[in-house]
């Protein structure tokens, strides 16, 4: 086992911004390695007998399917718990929770609201935590988004990255996963729906040690103007239903489509998490077009997934 290995055994992975660049390359390389050995047909059982508990307080499809297949890949197991499963839905504190899960269990991964909540929960579990999705962050989207740009690009370091939308979840571990990486990443957000400042100074902080910038806009097309990769999502996330018809109104200049795409780099690469609303965030041209990797994308979730598994619970 190598030194970075063994930093990474047995850690929380509750934000990129606790991780180094040379770790998350490390993740994104044995995420490579797993996906060619997945294809290949060759067994990679690193987890045998080892087990995962899943807490989801929010729906999942992507999050559920790849870390209950990924744990079966690894030859561990893993328990789907929702918050009606747990003594969570009738009061007990997530602190208790944590502190008895990680007696019973080799890892722990949450879908939650609070990311104080996972923060909790790490800190009284003895068993590693991961980040599945808060309000705040989605670090495991991005590990995803970094090792599919790569496999396209070659790269990472250098490429200008752009973000159009709401300054989410997603755009935060974005912005921490581009400083970390060297990518330079413009974020295109209507007024009052920009990233969380706290957020962006940090990831300003990691930026200033790789050589990254990171720029806050307000017009989408000057953020994906020579933009290598272009990034989006839904305008209202889970939870923000009720402010679904007025966010369609705000976010309208921010459709991402063929005319706001004229100016990107010719061989831009269109990312979206999913799920995707066609004709809302994007069209349906780009999307299903020919620059869109977004299922790429999506069964990378299962491969980087798999590899902070791996590492972490090892």
């Amino acid at each position: 086992m190598n030194q970075i290995a063994k930093q990474l055994q047995g850690r929380d992975l509750l934000s990129l911004h606790d991780f180094t660049p040379q770790e998350i390359t490390h993740i994104l390389d044995l995420a490579d390695t797993l996906k060619q050995q997945r294809k290949q047909g060759v067994p990679h059982e690193l987890l045998q007998g080892k087990t995962l508990a899943m807490i989801f307080e929010k729906s999942s499809t992507r999050t559920r399917v790849s870390f209950e297949t990924g744990m079966y890949q690894l030859g561990g197991h893993a328990l789907f718990l929702s918050a009606a499963d747990l003594q969570l839905g009738r009061g007990e504190g997530i602190g208790d929770t944590g502190r008895v899960l990680g007696r019973y269990v080799d890892g722990i991964m949450i879908r939650t609201f609070a990311q104080q909540d996972v923060e909790e929960l790490a800190q009284y579990s003895q068993a590693p935590v991961i980040n599945g999705l808060t309000d705040l962050l989605h670090p495991c989207q991005i590990l995803a988004d970094l090792q599919t740009i790569r496999e396209h690009k070659g790269r990472l370091a250098g490429l200008k990255v752009a973000w159009v939308g709401d300054g989410n979840n997603v755009c935060h571990s974005l912005m921490f996963g581009c400083a970390k990486m060297g990518m330079h990443l413009s974020v295109a957000c209507p007024p009052g729906y920009q990233p969380d400042s706290a957020i962006a100074a940090a990831a300003r902080a990691d930026a200033a040690e790789t050589g990254a910038e990171l720029t806050l806009l307000t017009d989408p097309a000057a953020a994906t103007a020579g933009a290598d990769v272009v990034v989006t999502d839904v305008w209202a996330s889970m939870g923000q239903e009720s402010e679904q018809q007025a966010r369609m109104k705000v976010f309208a200049p921010y459709q991402v489509n063929a005319g706001l795409l004229a100016g990107a780099a010719p061989d831009y690469l269109f990312l979206h998490c999913l799920p995707a609303h066609r004709g809302e965030e994007v069209t349906a041209e780009i999307i299903d077009g020919p620059h869109s990797v977004v299922f790429d994308e999506a069964e990378n979730r299962l491969h980087a997934q798999k590899a902070v598994l791996a590492l972490l619970l090892a």
